[in-house]
């Protein structure tokens, strides 16, 4: 998963659009570059697009907005199919967006 800081979205944000296009760029590259090992891979809307639904005891609460506030917010994922935690460190290592990206397993 892919996750946005305030920092990374105001220099994008700062960024004129050659620049921007030159970022976005760098990012289409990596997916075209690792093809062969992602299964998908989305983009989210922004966290303030969100619903959330508190299932904690009772009715089920629901609000505008992310769950948690921070600062990180996940932007985006992709599925990669690779052998083992190393391969996938080896290939977030290269990723040129966002400066933080979680990496777990999928169950099953």
């Amino acid at each position: 998963m892919f996750a946005d800081t305030e920092q990374f979205a105001a220099d994008l944000a700062a960024m004129d659009e050659t620049e921007r296009e030159r970022a976005y760029g760098r990012v289409r590259q990596w997916f075209a570059d690792n093809a062969d090992k992602i299964r998908g891979h989305t983009h989210l809307m922004p966290p303030h697009t969100a619903t959330t639904v508190r299932l904690e005891g009772g009715d089920p609460v629901i609000t505008d907005g992310p769950f948690v506030e921070g600062k990180e917010v996940i932007s985006g994922f992709a599925e990669i199919d690779v052998a083992d935690l190393d391969e996938a460190l080896r290939l977030v290592r290269s990723w040129p967006a966002c400066p933080l990206v979680e990496i777990r397993p999928v169950a099953g």
